[in-house]
């Protein structure tokens, strides 16, 4: 169960790393962001977040802001996931956690 908890961990912070990168070069790059290449390579990282993301959300979010719903939504499930994390650990102990 730890182990499954680690790695759901990790894939979540991999995910939020890499919508927080997107969105800095959001900002950074501006009107040229299409042609970034590593604008276009954390887009490709991020693509199963923000399909989720687009999936899941009503029609009237518009295309632009589906990366901050999918950050939202890696942001709330990490936070979930981190939570079972330590319940599991006080669960079996602290010495079993590490």
């Amino acid at each position: 169960m730890l182990l499954f908890l680690n790695i759901a961990q990790l894939l979540l912070y991999i995910g939020g790393l890499g919508l927080a990168g997107q969105g800095l070069l959001y900002v950074l790059a501006g009107e040229g962001r299409y042609t970034n290449l590593f604008y276009q390579l954390i887009g490709m990282v991020n693509k199963p977040w923000t399909a989720l993301a687009r999936l899941i959300s009503p029609k009237q979010i518009v295309d632009s802001q589906i990366p901050f719903v999918a950050f939202c939504i890696v942001g709330v499930l990490y936070i979930a996931v981190t939570i079972a994390k330590i319940e599991h650990c006080l669960m079996i102990g602290i010495a079993e956690c590490q």
